[in-house]
């Protein structure tokens, strides 16, 4: 019988973090670096791809940056063969989030639609394609977790409608792809974060004339704030070890009970 902590143990695998230079990313990183894996960050910026594997070196871990832009699919390609060279790819996290463009759905411009949907959905099947054909060909399964959000199954508002179609297609990649690479012991799992904090979301609490869009964030999570950072590090270990090896083709929320919560809801009555 496998002691229970080793069910978390990832020594001798390789991760590949996609948009994995952003504050959730470095988190993300450490955290299965601390558990074992080497870790291939990739992001838009080669600087801030560098900065999470210099942090994660830092901590005694394996990791290596890696700029691309993973819209476009010959990037995907290239990319993938870079990793090639370094080792065979056993865990893919999906974890791009292009900036949003906002307009309300009837004035929306098609380019930003198309920009959108081809840096939010389009690289997510890109990267999983990329990868599963290879964890296919080496026949030892793997682990692809995809970020989606509770965008994808609720409506924000706020001319968020490209993102949440984008996030909302990442939940049914996942489902189909998980059905399709069952049987060759490949998981898909979409994680569903609410708000979380970052450089974005701190300017935005850091500014009075913000107060307002906080504060209406917060009062749509039960828990009463936004998610930090290290607080998605364990939901990704679970899904990316052996102790989530029946898990697959599911949404997870990590969203401090928001989607368990009615918009008409109270505590008081």
């Amino acid at each position: 019988m496998v002691e229970s902590i080793e069910l978390f143990n990832l020594k001798g695998r390789t991760a590949v973090i996609t948009g994995g230079g952003g504050a959730l990313g470095g988190a993300i990183g450490l955290g299965l670096s601390q558990a074992g894996a080497q870790v291939i960050v990739i992001d838009i910026s080669l600087d801030n791809a560098k900065g999470v594997a210099e942090n994660i070196k830092a901590h005694g871990g394996r990791a290596h940056a890696i700029e691309a832009d993973f819209s476009t699919e010959y990037v995907v390609e290239e990319t993938f063969a870079k990793i090639d060279e370094i080792s065979p790819i056993n865990i893919l996290i999906n974890a791009i989030s292009a900036p949003q463009t906002r307009y309300p759905p009837d004035q929306y411009p098609i380019e930003e639609w198309d920009k959108t949907i081809a840096s939010d959905l389009t690289s997510f099947f890109l990267a999983s394609r990329a990868a599963a054909q290879r964890m296919i060909k080496a026949g030892n399964g793997g682990s692809i977790i995809n970020f989606g959000s509770i965008a994808g199954v609720s409506a924000l508002g706020r001319g968020s409608v490209a993102y949440g179609a984008a996030k909302g297609g990442i939940i049914q990649m996942t489902r189909d792809c998980s059905f399709a690479w069952a049987q060759h012991n490949i998981r898909v799992n979409t994680i569903l974060p609410c708000q979380f904090v970052n450089e974005g979301w701190k300017q935005f609490m850091n500014d009075p004339e913000r107060a307002k869009l906080v504060n209406r964030v917060k009062s749509g999570i039960p828990m009463g704030r936004m998610g930090e950072p290290g607080e998605m590090v364990g939901p990704v270990l679970f899904l990316a070890s052996d102790a989530a090896s029946m898990v697959t083709g599911i949404a997870l929320p990590v969203d401090g009970g928001n989607l368990a919560m009615n918009p008409g809801g109270s505590i008081d009555w």
